[in-house]
């Protein structure tokens, strides 16, 4: 099953935790690369940080949870909020997929 997670920064944290931890934080997505299909930063339209998504695979949201809470960003306190939503994907390519 698919899942998109949604992530909101804590403002106060993001900048120095993606200083200090980013390139752990890119090595930990890379060893799950299996299951984190894609992951990038979100920002505001005026270009302020807003936080940032992960496309994942898994079998359950319960797994979803915890890989986000393996994360070597997870306990820096730059995590505001998480959301962990089911995703289908219907349209792709230019083409119905159902």
């Amino acid at each position: 099953m698919l899942y998109i997670v949604l992530f909101e920064d804590n403002v106060e944290a993001a900048a120095e935790a993606r200083r200090t931890h980013m390139q752990a934080h890119l090595n930990f997505l890379e060893t799950h690369a299996s299951q984190v299909k894609s992951a990038g930063p979100l920002r505001e339209v005026a270009g302020d940080p807003a936080g940032g998504l992960w496309l994942v695979e898994a079998a359950n949201a319960s797994e979803v949870d915890r890989l986000v809470k393996e994360d070597p960003f997870w306990p820096t306190g730059m995590r505001k909020s998480v959301r962990i939503l089911e995703w289908r994907q219907v349209f792709a390519d230019g083409r119905r997929l159902i």
